[in-house]
């Protein structure tokens, strides 16, 4: 690269400063540069990014823009095809090279392999990087020379050989070429008629410093205990609730990996809780090796034997479940925590997730969608395979005769009932013997705490023992259909 011409740093989903090497590979190269976001409008196969994220992505923007302001330098906004966009602003700058971090969705692969060629047919230098992930999706193999389809191998082989490269410092100035730019106002992705992101705001700091904060909170001292709390949404601190952060690339997994090893060398951290942690920073990475090999992972089965799945359509069923009114507590809980905070905590995912593909029989699909849609951390692969996880179609999946039990999941991990008296207040003063269960209790009981069953809180859409039963039923007649075939 030369240091006398502009590079172009086109920001994806990377949005910091910190231990970003294209950013950093640019600053290397001496010259000026110009910092642009592009609202994409030529990735036709690819998934737009659900309304929560879309809250997300406007706070993130305007953070990045912040960062780069007070280091002499602006970030660009555009809109249009990206191979256009860039080539635009090659033409106003005079850039010479464009710098990227890779993404990992299949139509975000094709359209980059594109744009990449495009530009160096026009004589432009073109470098991109890792900046995602601890490792490319295609670096471990196993024994076989295939990708990991098991998570627990994956992990001994990402625990044994991963050293994360030398951190990478935020530039402490930057040159910076103008650039026409759009307003991030105009782009709308703030929800205005009507704004129903109250609750976000007062529950995330989105930006590369809110990510650095919740993480040394999270050091400070919750995770100690991970190991023993992770499962427990009744412990405010119970997990690093990092995700929104890694989804917009605030802060990169390579930086958790670095902070939570140097806690474990000095002894600050206890061992086994820090690798239980770091686990879950691989399943998010097996999650992308899944995607890379398997990219209609949100749409089709893992294991096409579940195609035969005879899935129910019920519009009534769904609807209470998305709207928290199914009268089992702790689903209601999670779903309604969902729709007023952006997140939900990781047990109570694979609980309401377990309830939909198994109590109600719906497909998969309509849960993650609508996860799609209202997560603050919708990742295109984590996402997925988490629902493919749990429905039992998806790769090392769970048992597909395991069905949560809501109630005694929601006695187990929202032991003090703390969880279920926030999001439904309307059981707050049912007691802990019946608070999983307002059904079974007696009516005195229930006209004390002020509940009327299909009135205050809704009786149960499905009886529990019976939707287990034809869950089973469904799950045996597809895998006879799959011996008979």
């Amino acid at each position: 690269m030369s240091i006398s011409t502009p590079t172009i740093v086109w920001f994806r989903e990377d949005l910091r400063l910190s231990d970003n090497p294209a950013l950093s590979a640019a600053v290397a190269a001496g010259g000026p540069l110009v910092c642009v976001y592009i609202r994409e409008t030529d990735l036709d196969d690819a998934r737009p990014i659900g309304a929560a994220a879309q809250w997300w992505l406007d706070k993130s923007l305007r953070a990045l823009a912040q960062g780069l302001e007070s280091r002499g330098g602006r970030l660009v906004l555009r809109t249009g095809q990206s191979a256009e966009v860039l080539a635009d602003l090659i033409h106003q700058t005079g850039a010479r090279s464009v710098v990227w971090n890779r993404r990992y969705s299949a139509a975000e692969q094709t359209s980059d392999a594109r744009v990449k060629a495009a530009l160096k047919t026009d004589g432009i230098a073109v470098e991109s990087f890792n900046a995602r992930l601890l490792l490319e999706p295609w670096h471990l193999k196993t024994g076989a020379g295939s990708y990991y389809r098991v998570f627990t191998p994956f992990w001994r082989a990402l625990r044994a050989s991963y050293v994360p490269a030398p951190p990478l410092s935020a530039p402490e100035r930057l040159q910076t070429c103008e650039a026409p730019s759009e307003g991030l106002d105009g782009w709308g992705l703030h929800p205005t008629t009507p704004d129903w992101s109250g609750g976000f705001s007062g529950a995330w700091t989105p930006g590369e410093d809110g990510a650095h904060a919740r993480l040394e909170a999270f050091l400070s001292g919750p995770i100690n205990g991970y190991a023993e709390t992770r499962n427990r949404p009744d412990i405010g601190a119970s997990t690093s609730r990092l995700s929104p952060h890694l989804r917009f690339g605030e802060i990169g997994p390579a930086q958790i990996w670095r902070a939570v090893k140097a806690g474990v060398e000095t002894g600050r951290f206890d061992e086994r809780s820090a690798e239980v942690f770091l686990s879950e920073i691989a399943w998010r990475e097996f999650s992308y090796v899944l995607l890379h090999f398997n990219p209609q992972l949100a749409q089709t089965n893992y294991n096409p034997n579940f195609d035969r799945m005879p899935w129910r359509s019920d519009p009534a069923a769904l609807s209470a479940w998305q709207r928290g009114m199914t009268g089992y507590p702790v689903v209601d809980a999670g779903m309604r925590e969902l729709w007023h905070t952006g997140w939900m905590h990781n047990r109570v995912r694979m609980i309401v997730a377990s309830f939909l593909t198994k109590h109600l029989l719906l497909p998969w699909q309509a849960g993650e969608a609508w996860f799609w849609d209202t997560l603050l951390d919708a990742d295109p692969a984590a996402n997925a395979a988490s629902w493919q996880w749990t429905a039992g179609s998806g790769a090392d999946a769970a048992p597909y005769f395991r069905v949560f039990n809501p109630i005694t999941q929601g006695s187990k991990f929202d032991e003090t009932g703390a969880y279920v008296r926030r999001w439904c207040p309307e059981l707050a003063r049912v007691p802990d013997k019946f608070l999983h269960s307002p059904f079974d209790a007696p009516p005195d009981v229930l006209q004390a705490a002020g509940v009327t069953l299909g009135k205050t809180y809704p009786k149960p859409v499905v009886e529990h023992a019976a939707a287990r039963q034809r869950a089973l039923d469904a799950y045996k007649m597809t895998k006879e259909e799959q011996g008979a075939a």
